[in-house]
């Protein structure tokens, strides 16, 4: 596996490293041991499958607070994806920084998402599944978000989104980049 640090601290693109014969391919896509070596100290705690029909869904801006706040682990399993991650941190040099990502199922690549970032995505493709390592167990009523086209991050998504969750098209822009406050 290969770990590709970006731009916002602690978020890393990981790639397989395939083995390739007559029969297909073999891969490993995650090992603690290979995450821990990488300084990315992760358990998994539960895994999450996100099926998506049409392409241009969109999903999130979604993060969550101490001390329910989630690493993630995201990749396509079957199709592609525009997976944005958004730095959120107090104190972080890259607050208010946003990085995108193309995951593809045949790609076999990742992206590592550190608590504290807000993550959503944008389906490329129908049929598009994107599967989640999540670092802590899904806590109902802690889930918050921002808005996927908040002025505020300038995100250059590939395209508007086709369809979005009412609750994720009706989150409030985060306010605070410089003053700490956010809606």
């Amino acid at each position: 596996m290969r770990f590709i640090p970006q731009k916002i601290a602690g978020v890393f693109v990981v790639e397989a490293e395939p083995h390739r014969d007559e029969r297909g391919h073999f891969a490993r896509v995650f090992c603690a041991d290979e995450f821990a070596r990488a300084g990315i100290e992760f358990a998994t705690a539960q895994i999450n499958l996100s099926g998506n029909l049409a392409a241009g869904t969109l999903r999130g801006l979604h993060y969550k607070e101490p001390p329910f706040a989630e690493a993630k682990f995201v990749r396509a399993v079957r199709g592609r994806a525009f997976d944005v991650v958004v730095d959120l941190r107090a104190g972080s040099a890259t607050r208010g920084q946003w990085l995108g990502v193309v995951l593809e199922c045949h790609a076999m690549n990742g992206v590592f998402v550190p608590e504290g970032c807000a993550h959503g995505f944008l389906t490329l493709e129908d049929d598009s599944e994107l599967l989640y390592q999540m670092g802590r167990a899904f806590v109902e009523g802690h889930g918050l978000g921002v808005r996927w086209n908040d002025p505020a991050f300038g995100i250059a998504w590939p395209a508007a989104p086709a369809v979005i969750s009412p609750r994720d098209a009706g989150y409030a822009d985060w306010l605070g980049i410089n003053s700490g406050r956010r809606n």
